[in-house]
């Protein structure tokens, strides 16, 4: 079993900057993927940023150029710098992890329970 705990959402002004951090814990073995989606109101869930296991990190176009994802493998976090932010980009994010609990098992898939980011006009 994996946990997901997520940090760092609040309010900010468009224009500002927000930095989300997220730490996996408990039985890990392999964490093949990890990143973060967002899920504005009434909306479906979205991919942000996002890396998998042995490729570089996969940034939603809407994202690109102002967030940035850093992860510290050892540690087993990930954290999401987000510069310019925009009305459109409030929502609550969410931190995912695929994790293998042994060489040859399944790939299951964690999430965090959610940080809001509003961002005001």
């Amino acid at each position: 079993q994996v946990q997901l705990v997520e940090s760092g959402g609040g309010l900010v002004q468009a224009g500002g900057s927000l930095r989300l951090s997220c730490a996996a814990s408990g039985s890990i073995f392999r964490i093949n993927a990890m990143g973060w989606y967002r899920q504005a109101p009434g909306k479906q869930r979205e991919l942000v940023a996002t890396f998998i296991s042995g490729s570089s990190t996969n940034y939603a176009a809407s994202v690109k150029g102002r967030f940035t994802m850093s992860r510290d493998n050892a540690k087993n976090t990930v954290d999401l710098q987000m510069n310019n932010l925009k009305p459109e980009d409030t929502a609550v994010y969410f931190c995912y992890a695929g994790h293998q609990s042994g060489p040859y098992s399944p790939v299951l898939h964690y999430w965090g329970q959610g940080t809001q980011v509003t961002v005001s006009s």
